[in-house]
């Protein structure tokens, strides 16, 4: 199953492509199929959901036939679906919709995580902590109880049967600095000893307070790394930020991404360290929470 969010984009592409070599603007376009610019801006820079009948007349509009018009039409299917995410509406907040969305149709995710868990790995109270961390910077923008249960499906979907093989680099200073109870803390460690244990397709690794990151600069944000079945839907990278996901699609900027990804690994423990450092700080923080 492909992620419509990527399908979008390769839609978005294809359409401004195809405009741009019959020499016409997209005032010209929007004209022929009688709709507005917005219309057409929109689709070509991947901001709403297709109308497949927009979609069928854009085609016709710029003489697309036979093959060409059912590969991209085919493409406008995949890019219009609806997720089990759509259910929740803004309710989950749109940051984790486009994750969820994005790892629907993922094959691989590598990624590095500076100042958090993967959102997969989370336990519950562990996300209900992160919620009063963000409540404290104020209003949310999203529906507390609506983001567990959309969390918890985001992780059954992507940990289930077809799902995709992750690799994540996570800095110590996730389990050392966030703000978060002893006993949450400790319980959201132990599980994700766990569960990487138990799951072939989950790879974790450390990367200790005091690594030596070779070969460039340290990376500037969390960032995940996503490739996808289909070898026409390029690789894609996702860096967090603190006010919006920033989406990466060209090659020279994945690139760089995959080779800081490369070199934050090296500078990690090994899997079996790694949750054995994981394992001990769990343990230490139970400690504390018993004395």
């Amino acid at each position: 199953m492909s992620s419509p969010f990527v399908r979008r984009r390769r839609l978005a592409a294809e359409l401004r492509a195809l405009r741009e070599q019959r020499g016409m603007t997209a005032d010209d376009l929007a004209r022929a199929i009688y709709r507005s610019r917005m219309t057409v801006s929109k689709l070509e820079n991947a901001r709403c959901r297709p109308d497949l009948g927009d979609i069928s007349n854009i085609l016709g509009a710029l003489g697309v036939e036979d093959d060409e018009w059912q590969r991209i039409f085919a493409i406008a299917r995949g890019a219009a679906r609806r997720g089990w995410w759509d259910a929740y509406g803004d309710a989950m907040g749109d940051r984790q919709r486009m994750y969820a969305d994005v790892e629907s149709g993922a094959a691989t995710i590598r990624g590095y995580n500076q100042f958090g868990f993967p959102g997969i790995l989370q336990t519950p109270d562990f996300i209900r902590a992160l919620i009063k961390l963000d409540e404290a910077a104020g209003p949310l923008d999203y529906d507390p109880v609506r983001v567990l249960e959309a969390r918890l499906k985001r992780q059954e979907t992507a940990l289930g049967a077809g799902g995709p093989a992750f690799d994540i680099v996570l800095d110590e200073f996730v389990m050392r600095r966030l703000a978060v109870d002893a006993n949450v803390m400790s319980t959201q460690l132990t599980h994700l000893v766990s569960l990487v244990s138990a799951e072939p397709r989950l790879s974790v690794y450390v990367l200790p307070v005091d690594a030596r990151v070779k070969g460039g600069f340290l990376a500037r944000s969390s960032f995940l790394i996503y490739t996808f079945p289909d070898q026409d839907d390029p690789p894609m990278v996702i860096a967090d930020t603190a006010g919006a996901d920033v989406v990466h699609t060209e090659a020279d900027h994945v690139t760089r991404y995959v080779e800081m990804f490369e070199r934050l690994r090296a500078a990690s423990l090994s899997t079996v360290s790694s949750l054995t450092l994981l394992d001990e700080a769990a343990r230490r923080l139970g400690d504390l929470r018993g004395s």
